[in-house]
């Protein structure tokens, strides 16, 4: 089994920082693409940043420089800084990955339980 495992969410206010952070365990073989996705309420869930295994990232247009994706691969581990956080910033982050796990012959995409950020104005 695998298990993705976010925190660092919480309530901050506008203008301030938060770093979440998404931990794969369980029995892996190797870690593939991973990112963070976010979800406000009725609306659909949007890709906010991916890094590949090799390090390339890609971003979300509403980032707009503010968020930085990476990942600590002997960790299994992915993080989101995100800077000059914004009231519509306000939503369930979610972190994805896709695992490869030992035995298996292809990748399969997991999903954590989601972690929540609220901006203050």
């Amino acid at each position: 089994q695998v298990q993705l495992v976010e925190s660092g969410g919480g309530l901050v206010q506008a203008g301030r920082s938060l770093r979440l952070s998404c931990a794969a365990s369980g029995s892996i073989f190797r870690v593939n693409d991973m990112g963070w996705y976010r979800q406000a309420p009725g609306k659909q869930r949007d890709m906010v940043a991916t890094i590949t295994s090799e390090g390339s990232t890609n971003y979300a247009e509403f980032v707009e420089g503010r968020f930085t994706i990476s990942r600590d691969s002997t960790k299994n581990t992915v993080y989101l800084q995100m800077n000059s956080l914004k009231p519509e910033d306000t939503a369930v982050y979610y972190c994805n990955a896709y695992i490869v796990q030992r035995g298996a012959l292809w990748s399969v995409s997991y999903w954590g339980q989601g972690t929540q950020v609220t901006v203050s104005s």
